[in-house]
């Protein structure tokens, strides 16, 4: 029943911790010091970029409130001659571009149409809400069509907080599994199990990344719908073990970080009104963990430096991001 979760979400209000202004939450657990030593802890050179191509073929399809990107050229090659043909035609762009098209120079442009969590993002501390308040007191009613005056991606983005050590938390591969089975509930306690296994401890401040394995089941099938339905992810109680470890954010290669399917009856995405609304605490979502899973197998390291910033979009309820890992 809900009275469970509301009991816990209680217990892990970060509410005022870091002052009634407060919009970063979690975040401010990242120091000065935290991120000098993440950056010390880079020393093979190694470069593992985390995000999924920002093209039409990602999986959130072609329809519904969110879809896949458009990507759309508005000069291509095709416009070599078009100066010929534009003297004295159309308005001031048309002028120039027939002047500039004089000389041997040419150039494309391109511009992309997106919801900004259509691909790999992540989730800003506005982006999810309920009993008409976001993460720290602040009325839902400050998300305005014009855009978040509260919480905002922008507040991150501007500071350039999204710099820590990053911890990889590989539970297909603690299971001997290429990706977990559809509708798979992960435990506070596997977390403890797998990082006991991978010999990694939570330190304040770090990234938690999570891998599924459910890149690799949307490579696959190629079925968006059946990806989002069926997303295998963390329960509602990791958000108390995340709180208690101190951790910064949190991040998968799934949809919501969260299992999709829930776990009570009149709630659905618990994990997601815990973590933003009442720790204060962004998630990274439909990251590409392969790369960087195959690797950390392979030396044994599951921490690493982590660069993901988001764009600095004002108001922005999230934010594309392509996370970078460095070993």
């Amino acid at each position: 029943m809900s009275s469970e979760w509301r009991d816990v979400a209680k217990k892990i209000s970060n509410w005022g911790k870091w002052g009634p202004d407060d919009q970063l939450g979690t975040l401010n657990y990242i120091t000065p010091a935290k991120i000098a030593g993440a950056a010390a802890s880079a020393k093979q050179g190694k470069i593992f970029p985390l995000s999924i191509p920002l093209d039409a073929y990602g999986p959130q399809g072609a329809h519904g409130f969110r879809r896949n990107p458009i990507h759309i050229m508005s000069l291509d090659g095709g416009d070599d001659q078009a100066a010929r043909h534009l003297a004295g035609w159309g308005g001031g762009t048309e002028a120039m571009i027939a002047e500039w098209w004089k000389g041997p120079m040419r150039f494309t442009d391109d511009y992309i149409i997106m919801p900004l969590q259509s691909s790999t993002q992540w989730d800003a501390l506005s982006h999810v809400y309920y009993d008409g308040q976001l993460y720290n007191g602040y009325p839902a009613s400050t998300v305005t069509s014009f855009g978040a005056t509260k919480d905002s991606i922008d507040q991150v983005a501007g500071k350039g907080q999204i710099v820590s050590r990053a911890v990889l938390l590989d539970v297909a591969r603690h299971r001997k599994v290429r990706y977990l089975a559809p509708g798979t509930i992960i435990s506070p306690e596997e977390l403890d199990d797998v990082a006991k296994a991978q010999k990694v401890s939570i330190e304040t401040g770090d990234v938690v990344i999570i891998r599924t394995g459910w890149r690799l089941n949307f490579l696959e099938t190629r079925d968006a719908e059946a990806w989002m339905a069926g997303a295998p992810g963390v329960s509602w109680r990791c958000a108390e073990w995340l709180h208690n470890k101190q951790a910064a954010a949190v991040a998968s290669d799934n949809i919501a970080v969260e299992a999709i399917a829930s776990e009570f009856e009149d709630a659905m995405l618990v994990f997601h009104m815990l973590a933003l609304r009442d720790m204060g605490m962004m998630l990274g979502e439909i990251w590409d963990l392969e790369a960087l899973g195959e690797d950390c197998a392979a030396d044994g390291t599951y921490t690493f430096l982590l660069v993901a910033q988001p764009l600095r979009v004002t108001g922005g309820v999230g934010s594309p991001v392509n996370p970078i890992a460095i070993k």
